[in-house]
């Protein structure tokens, strides 16, 4: 069985104390961990196209730019010929308060319209429910395979009175990074040859200028109102998922495989 190695992004809080959490907690087979369909996305072998399905409560609407963000970059990343699509559709969830990460991953998995692996679509999952997370400074977790959750209602709360970043901004940034964790990143499934991942916050990079920075921008709020956050993944990220892609590099915990 594998066990859950579950990833959260802590954005902005006082203090910023870190970003990557893991329980102790088996899950089912089928499940998988955060990475565990790397391999499934970066090759085009079996799954020539790709699904993100977006389950949104009414009050919690994905940002359109987040979204077509989100869009763009896995269409770099990921050998999809027959493309990337983004399917959304308003869901009415039953827990509206504080979410644990097995509450997320039994509602995604009672809620999904297809499994992630069917016929040659892979299909990935991303809910925006109403509320928090059970730590209210967590604004994304990635929680198994192919499921991730945004906490707008924590996001909107980040943003500072200058509005720099914006709401906006950081919903882009805190998608993308969890979608990485999707992709293994950083470390999750694979060892790297770069020295990139953040000894202080493991599957997290050490590079302020990478979406998969343990905080994403810093732990500083003058830092968050001067500098931009960033929204996408840096030059040895991109390195570590080609050499995934092309072998160079071995991927483990994988659902499917080549």
């Amino acid at each position: 069985m594998r066990r859950e190695s579950w990833v959260a992004l802590i954005l902005l809080c006082a203090p910023i104390t870190g970003c990557f959490g893991t329980v102790d907690q088996v899950l089912p087979e089928d499940y998988g961990i955060p990475g565990g369909l790397t391999l499934a996305c970066l090759s085009s072998a079996q799954f020539t196209s790709m699904v993100v399905e977006v389950d949104y409560s009414s009050s919690s609407t994905p940002e359109p730019s987040a979204l077509q963000l989100l869009q763009s970059r896995l269409e770099d990343v990921c050998d999809k010929p027959g493309g990337v699509s983004i399917q959304t559709q308003v869901t009415t969830f039953e827990e509206t308060g504080t979410w644990s990460d097995q509450e997320v991953r039994d509602i995604a998995h009672a809620t999904r319209s297809a499994s992630p692996l069917q016929d040659n679509v892979l299909r990935w999952h991303v809910l925006y429910p109403t509320g928090n997370y059970q730590d209210d400074s967590v604004l994304g977790v990635a929680v198994d395979a192919s499921t991730v959750a945004i906490f707008q209602d924590t996001i909107e709360g980040a943003e500072n009175f200058l509005g720099r970043p914006s709401a906006e901004d950081i919903e882009e940034a805190v998608l993308v990074h969890e979608i990485g964790h999707l992709l293994g990143l950083i470390n999750i499934v694979y060892t790297s040859t770069h020295a990139h991942e953040d000894p202080d916050h493991p599957h997290h990079s050490n590079n302020d200028q990478s979406v998969m920075y343990w905080a994403v921008e810093s732990t500083s709020v003058t830092n968050f109102i001067t500098g931009a956050v960033p929204n996408d993944f840096d030059a040895e990220d991109r390195d570590d998922l080609i050499r995934l892609a092309d072998g160079r590099l071995t991927a483990s915990d994988q659902l499917w495989e080549p």
